[in-house]
């Protein structure tokens, strides 16, 4: 198994930490989205989209991040990804769904640079405007995550495998998160787990 991955991809640290807790050995293949190695015809053939994660099982090839991680859980159960009960459940596919899908879109580096090449923007602009969408879902999500030490309690869920990633970026963007104190402490959570440290982009090879 091969994982197409970048290392500062939040999308592909999401699974990383998924393969992990899983326990599910994969080969990591770097490609430098910086360098544009994703728009290689090589790649294109892995991956139309030219996008990372994807995950070569041999026989295919799994592309999106929410696709990959409900395969790794349905092939894989142990952990499971979600609570029991369907209200638990949806409450964490929510959590997970405003980061996959209120956050991350607007602010991939695809995003920023279409800002930046197609509108102008100066780079003062297109950190206000990674800010604003970063507290726009934080500001929700710190009133639905439920006492931890995790997201949702004292096991590790979806919610928690894609809001980690989503505040190292904050961190990364120099975004305050003292508004933000649950969201802090489920970060400091994940960091106590071996799956999360062995996903975070400084431990992976391309980080160099």
């Amino acid at each position: 198994m091969k994982l197409y991955t970048y290392f500062r991809s939040s999308a592909a640290y999401r699974v990383r930490i998924a393969l992990n807790l899983k326990g599910v050995s994969y080969e990591s293949v770097p490609v430098n989205l910086l360098k544009g190695e994703q728009k290689a015809q090589s790649y294109q053939g892995v991956n139309p989209q030219g996008r990372v994660p994807s995950l070569d099982l041999g026989t295919t090839v799994l592309t999106q991040s929410p696709a990959l991680l409900e395969y790794l859980d349905e092939v894989y159960p142990e952990p499971p990804l979600l609570p029991l009960g369907a209200v638990q459940r949806a409450k964490v596919r929510a959590v997970a769904s405003i980061v996959a899908c209120d956050i991350h879109p607007l602010n991939n580096s695809g995003t920023l640079a279409y800002l930046k090449n197609r509108f102008g923007q100066n780079l003062e602009a297109v950190n206000e405007w990674y800010g604003h969408w970063v507290r726009e879902g934080f500001d929700a999500i710190e009133q639905l995550i439920e006492p931890g030490p995790y997201a949702f309690g004292n096991r590790v869920t979806l919610a928690d495998l894609y809001l980690v990633p989503q505040v190292f970026n904050a961190r990364r963007f120099d975004i305050p998160l003292d508004a933000y104190p649950k969201i802090a402490a489920v970060d400091a959570a994940c960091a106590g787990l071996e799956a999360f440290r062995k996903a975070a982009p400084a431990s992976q090879p391309d980080a160099a």
